[in-house]
C-alpha cells in the first residue's frame, strides 16, 4: 500500500501528485471503497492527479447532502485555481461530479463516471446497518465487489468503525437519502463535456441499466462495461480501467 502525503490549504485536505492537466478524483461514501492508488500511480506521470478528501462525515447535518459536497468541491477548485479539469467520480463522488458540471461547467474539460449515483442506486440503506454486527458489515462491504476477497480485513474494519459510530451512521443515512432525492435525470442533457462511463457488469449498487441510462441521457458520452467487476472498477480491475481512461484522455489531447 503506497501512502501519499496529505496536503492542506485552508480547510481543504487533498493529495496532489504529478504535473499536467488536472485529473480530479471524487471518492464515494466510504472513502476506503474508493481506493485510487492504482489510478494515481498510472496517471501521475502525465497528469496532475488530485484527490480532495471529501468531508462526508464532518459537515454539519444540514449540509450533509450531495449539494453540500458539491459546494465544498467548488470552493476547493477555486482555492487551488485548477482549470481544464478532467473530473472523475465514483459512486457518490460521481453524483457530486455531475452536480458540479451542471452548476459550474466552465472549468471542466471532461467528465468520467464509474458506478455513479444520480439516477438510481441500491444503497446501504435498504436495511439499517446493525451497529456492532461485524459479519453483517463484512457481507455488505463484500457486495461492493465482484470478488469478495477485495474486501480485506483492513477495508471491512474501516467501514465497521464508521458504522459503529451513531453520529456517523446518521450522516451516512442523510447522504444516502440526499442522493436518492437528488435525481438528475431531467438535467443530464445539459452536459456538453465529453463524458466517459466505465461500469462493472456485476455492479449490484448501480446496476448496468443505470450506466445505459446515463449513456442515453448525456449527449456526448461513451460507455464501457468491464466483466467480473462490481461497483469500484478503478480498484477491482485497475489495469483495464486505466487503459480505457488513458485512451479517452489521449483522444481528447489529440483533439486539442
Amino acid at each position: 500500500m503506497i501512502t501519499y502525503q496529505i496536503k492542506q490549504q485552508d480547510k481543504f485536505k487533498f493529495i496532489e501528485e504529478g504535473d499536467g492537466e488536472p485529473l480530479l478524483l471524487l471518492h464515494g461514501l466510504f472513502g476506503a471503497l474508493s481506493n485510487f492508488q492504482y489510478l494515481i500511480e498510472h496517471f501521475r506521470t502525465s497528469y496532475k492527479v488530485v484527490v480532495p478528501i471529501l468531508p462526508l462525515l464532518d459537515l454539519d447535518i444540514f449540509h450533509t447532502t450531495v449539494s453540500g459536497l458539491e459546494k465544498y468541491t467548488q470552493r476547493f477548485i477555486e482555492v487551488r485555481g485548477y482549470e481544464g479539469i478532467h473530473l472523475l467520480g465514483n459512486s457518490l463522488g460521481g453524483h457530486v461530479a455531475l452536480l458540479h458540471v451542471l452548476k459550474h461547467p466552465e472549468k471542466i474539460r471532461s467528465l468520467i463516471l464509474t458506478g455513479s449515483s444520480g439516477l438510481f442506486e441500491n444503497g446501504m440503506g435498504d436495511s439499517y446497518p446493525k451497529r456492532g454486527d461485524y459479519e453483517y458489515i463484512k457481507t455488505k462491504t463484500q457486495l461492493t465487489f465482484y470478488d469478495p476477497a477485495i474486501a480485506d480485513k483492513q477495508l471491512v474494519d474501516e467501514v465497521f468503525e464508521i458504522t459503529n459510530n451513531r453520529i456517523k451512521v446518521i450522516k451516512i443515512i442523510a447522504l444516502a437519502k440526499s442522493a436518492i432525492r437528488s435525481n438528475l435525470g431531467e438535467e443530464l442533457n445539459q452536459i456538453a463535456q465529453p463524458t466517459l462511463l466505465i461500469w462493472g457488469n456485476n455492479d449490484t449498487i448501480t446496476p448496468p441499466f443505470v450506466a445505459r441510462e446515463f449513456n442515453k441521457l448525456i449527449p456526448n458520452s461513451e460507455l464501457y462495461f468491464i466483466d467480473k467487476c462490481g461497483h469500484a472498477p478503478m480498484m477491482e480491475v485497475p489495469a483495464e480501467f486505466n487503459s480505457i481512461l488513458s485512451t479517452f484522455l489521449t483522444k481528447l489531447k489529440t483533439a486539442g
